[in-house]
């Protein structure tokens, strides 16, 4: 006999002015021709101008994180990290991509701003969780780069400061340094309560 998991939907999604999309570090440096790109980061940017458009005729809040990282920052590996050098603050490979249709009204977060410090939430060490309480948010969905990385923590992080917290898989995309690790992140996010959905189940 097979159970239903808790987080699968079985209606459709209505974005409301109190629904929050969290755009996750859509950044030149992780995509093609990038110093540190996400494979078939692509292809996510279709999605994440569908969801985009979705919240600007909703009325419904954007944000969007972008690493902006000190040139010495631990994570480098010129610095004993683990990553190539990428989204140096100020520089070409830190902007949003083009591509990307941000409105103007969007919220921009700016994290890991401490060479001493790693961190991959878009929740930590910023006020993401301060605007998002100021303006009311009860729901977050949240997409980007990478799943494996700085969208799985962000969701976490989101659940556990009380957010009602929806992960858009079709405008994601990881890494999967070591195999396994988009599948094992995908399932931490459902498990700790993370609905996962896509463009069908919206109106």
């Amino acid at each position: 006999m097979k159970t239903k998991r808790c987080n699968q939907l079985k209606k459709k999604i209505t974005i409301k002015k109190t629904d929050a999309l969290i755009i996750v570090d859509a950044q030149n440096d992780f995509l093609s021709g990038g110093s540190l790109p996400v494979p078939k980061g692509e292809e996510i940017i279709l999605f994440l101008n569908y969801y985009l458009d979705l919240f600007k005729k909703a009325q419904g809040k954007v944000f969007a994180t972008r690493d902006w990282h000190p040139i010495n920052h631990l994570s480098f590996k010129e610095q004993g990290g683990i990553w190539s050098s990428h989204c140096i603050c100020g520089t070409k490979g830190a902007e949003f991509t083009p591509k990307l249709k941000l409105p103007k009204n969007a919220i921009i977060i700016s994290k890991a701003t401490d060479s001493s410090k790693e961190s991959y939430s878009g929740f930590d060490g910023t006020e993401l969780c301060k605007k998002l309480k100021k303006s009311k948010v009860i729901k977050v969905f949240v997409a980007g780069l990478a799943i494996d990385y700085c969208v799985k923590n962000t969701v976490i992080d989101a659940i556990n400061l009380g957010f009602k917290t929806f992960f858009l898989k079709d405008a994601s995309q990881g890494i999967d340094l070591n195999p396994g690790d988009i599948k094992q992140s995908i399932e931490m996010m459902r498990n700790k309560g993370a609905k996962q959905v896509k463009k069908q189940y919206f109106f």
